[in-house]
């Protein structure tokens, strides 16, 4: 995006007002009708069999999402990744490796850290990824990672992404909004995740479930949400959350959705003095670490900053400005703080199981 994450979601959000906004909405609302043609070309290609598609030799499961940016997909790959290595099942990860700069990206380094049992392969071809993983890893089970646009590789299960606090993108397709194909294309999901379903009301999340079941009629639907479960920091000390109880801390985040970050460390019972957010995997360079030193430095002595995870892989930095950095790690588990038993049930039935 020509701009950053932020204003652009201001503009498509329709917070940013005034008449230059409204003619900017004007262009991209026209810009989005040629993107929604092709999308809808390309999908029915694939529908009526005109574009292949290729079986790879073992079960794949896609994680995926309607949206760009924002749903909780790591923390869901974590999930089923976490799911088949309990099953003794070997799993590999597989994913485009958007906003790696050249390199591994923010959401591999994360898994990386949170699963050293479970190789991640990143490349633009992920037919050949699926075959490289069987053949030279000897993989039984491959995740793929934020797939569900990406047809070429046939899958045993997709798993759809839809959040709770801003389900349909702002209700446009790119760029007037956010949505990546139409609502529609939730018929061709096999189980659908609300995730943060914890973070809106009980009406606005049964909303989106009826919603989710005109669009999807008979796919089972589970709701999710991100728990934190400690903080972690570069060296991989771990603290318990309890010392965000009660503290001033200020917190920074590049993620597609910064405000559920920001609300989760409230919801700890920390008070936020300052917040910054960066687009999503935002590649940090000398200067912003420089940048966030001398924000660092303006904070208390005995001040906190906090980040996400996917920053912290990226800074590898134990403090800022003698400040200690440190990052919550989240994990993906049902609404009331449980299991995702309809989750469980389908990702053991792609691999051929009904064991719990």
């Amino acid at each position: 995006m020509a701009v950053s994450d932020e204003s652009f979601r201001a503009l498509v959000s329709g917070q940013r007002r005034g008449p230059v906004a409204t003619l900017l909405r004007g262009g991209l609302a026209l810009a989005s009708w040629p993107y929604g043609l092709a999308v809808g070309l390309r999908n029915r290609l694939f529908d009526w069999g005109w574009k292949r598609t290729h079986q790879a030799p073992v079960p794949v499961v896609s994680v995926g999402n309607l949206t760009v940016g924002g749903t909780g997909k790591t923390p869901c790959v974590e999930y089923v990744a976490r799911f088949y290595r309990r099953h003794e099942l070997l799993v590999a990860v597989l994913s485009r490796g958007y906003g790696g700069a050249g390199g591994v990206n923010d959401e591999a380094l994360v898994l990386e850290e949170n699963l050293d049992d479970v190789p991640h392969l990143q490349g633009a071809d992920r037919v050949d990824l699926a075959f490289r993983a069987f053949e030279e890893l000897e993989s039984e089970v491959l995740v793929l990672d934020d797939a569900f646009q990406h047809r070429r590789l046939a899958r045993d299960l997709d798993v759809v992404l839809v959040d709770a606090t801003n389900p349909w993108g702002h209700g446009h397709l790119l760029p007037r909004g956010l949505l990546r194909e139409s609502p529609r294309a939730l018929r061709r999901a096999d189980v659908i995740v609300l995730t943060r379903s914890d973070q809106v009301s009980a009406t606005q999340r049964e909303y989106v479930r009826q919603k989710v079941g005109r669009l999807a009629p008979g796919v089972p639907v589970a709701e999710a949400m991100h728990r934190p479960v400690e903080l972690v920091n570069s060296d991989r000390e771990i603290k318990d959350l309890e010392v965000l109880r009660g503290a001033r801390v200020v917190a920074f985040a590049g993620l597609g959705n910064p405000a559920a970050f920001r609300r989760t460390v409230e919801d700890l019972g920390a008070t936020i003095a300052d917040f910054r957010t960066y687009p999503d995997h935002h590649p940090y360079s000398r200067s912003d670490i420089e940048e966030l030193r001398r924000w660092a430095r303006q904070q208390p002595s005995d001040g906190v900053v906090i980040t996400t995870q996917k920053d912290l892989v990226k800074l590898r930095l134990p403090d800022l400005a003698g400040r200690p950095l440190w990052a919550v790690r989240v994990r993906l588990c049902g609404r009331d703080g449980g299991g995702l038993s309809e989750l469980d049930r389908q990702l053991l039935s792609a691999v051929g199981r009904d064991d719990p």
